[in-house]
């Protein structure tokens, strides 16, 4: 007897849905065996980065460089053709190193915490997170854990694009002799967040610069609101997570960590907000070619003493990519000045000013040279903002 349409139509369904069963086994399959085969050169690259790590040691050269680490993450992010963004590449490498580098020696890095703040995300940016952190209450405690040997390193703002300089740093370095060996450059998008809605924040705590930077859009959509400063953009969230009524302003990770609401995000009045902060350590490192050197120095009270010194570097052609004056602690009308340029302190021309200048000056204090960064967007998309 001949069967019906339907019959017809009901056994071919399962024909059709065996092949596309077929091909989703297909790439499941396909995607466990490139899952391996990663798996395996991972851990060959680490095998062979270790062994290159000793072997350095032996030769009583540093196990490893963070020019060379970040070298080899660009050249990564470089090569990829996508679909993969670059953003993706970079992490991955960027753990992978820090992996290999802990079967070495595990770092010890410290910040200005609690965890989440600007700081804890550009050390993990430059350190990845196989790395003990150590977050501590101050930039001055920074300097101090890295100065007693209790930590290899330490993440420090140096300036905001918006404030500038951050003088508790430049204090810091007047006071304790500490290396800047490399430097984070990070974008910086502010986050209003509580658990509360907008419309019942009565107060807005942050770190001083935070609300600084943040000032005309709390005028204007949050007038009522008292801004409240606080050690830390972390120190916020923990409040904002514990006092009905408080909001942050803080890192949208921050937000996630203490389970806050996202109320408002990019609320910065500069779109283009960065913020460097400097790797301070008893590190050298060598010439790279994308080098800057940075240094502090003194000079006579006396008309044109400033300008003699700068001469020095118009003289040598050398170009400055940064300069500040910074009273000198103790010393009334005394001040130090604060000097990027391009080049390393090994480069002729770079010592040849250098040893100009330490003619020119009372105090001369070369604070280190290092690869110069690029900026870095860290922060995630966030998916809980709230319009409330």
């Amino acid at each position: 007897m001949a069967k019906s349409i339907t019959e017809n139509r009901a056994m071919e369904k399962p024909r059709g849905g065996g092949s596309r069963q077929s091909g989703l086994s297909g790439h499941q399959a396909r995607l466990e065996q490139l899952d391996r085969q990663i798996v395996k050169l991972l851990n060959e690259r680490t095998e062979l980065a270790v062994k290159q790590a000793k072997a350095q040691q032996v030769a009583g050269e540093p196990a490893f460089l963070l020019g060379r680490e970040e070298e080899a993450i660009a050249k990564a992010v470089e090569s990829s053709k996508g679909p993969l963004p670059g953003r993706a590449v970079r992490a991955v490498f960027r753990e992978l190193i820090s992996g290999a580098r802990s079967l070495v020696h595990e770092l010890r890095v410290a910040f200005l915490g609690p965890l989440y703040s600007y700081s804890h995300l550009a050390a993990i940016h430059r350190f990845g997170q196989s790395v003990e952190f150590l977050p501590v209450g101050s930039i001055a405690a920074v300097f101090e854990e890295v100065n007693r040997g209790h930590c290899d390193f330490g993440i420090v703002p140096m300036e905001n694009s918006t404030d500038g300089r951050v003088a508790d740093t430049m204090d810091m370095f007047t006071r304790l002799p500490m290396k800047i060996c490399g430097e984070v450059e990070l974008e910086i998008h502010h986050a209003l967040l509580a658990r509360c809605s907008r419309a019942d924040v009565k107060e807005v705590y942050s770190r001083p610069q935070a609300l600084s930077q943040c000032r005309n859009w709390l005028a204007r959509h949050l007038p009522q609101a008292r801004p409240i400063e606080v050690t830390s953009t972390s120190t916020a969230a923990q409040l904002a997570n514990e006092k009905p009524g408080a909001a942050a302003i803080a890192s949208l990770q921050a937000g996630i960590h203490y389970g806050l609401n996202v109320l408002a995000e990019q609320i910065e009045d500069n779109p283009s907000n960065t913020t460097r902060f400097a790797v301070i350590g008893d590190w050298k490192h060598p010439r790279t070619g994308r080098d800057k050197t940075a240094m502090m120095f003194q000079v006579a009270h006396r008309p044109g003493g400033l300008a003699d010194a700068l001469n020095i570097f118009k003289r040598n052609r050398l170009n400055l990519t940064w300069i500040e004056s910074f009273p000198l602690p103790g010393e009334k009308g005394a001040y130090l000045f604060f000097v990027e340029m391009e080049g390393h302190e090994t480069d002729i021309r770079v010592r040849r000013a250098l040893a100009a200048l330490k003619n020119k000056t009372l105090r001369l204090d070369v604070l280190g040279s290092f690869p110069a960064a690029e900026i870095i967007d860290e922060n995630l998309p966030s998916s809980k903002t709230s319009t409330t």
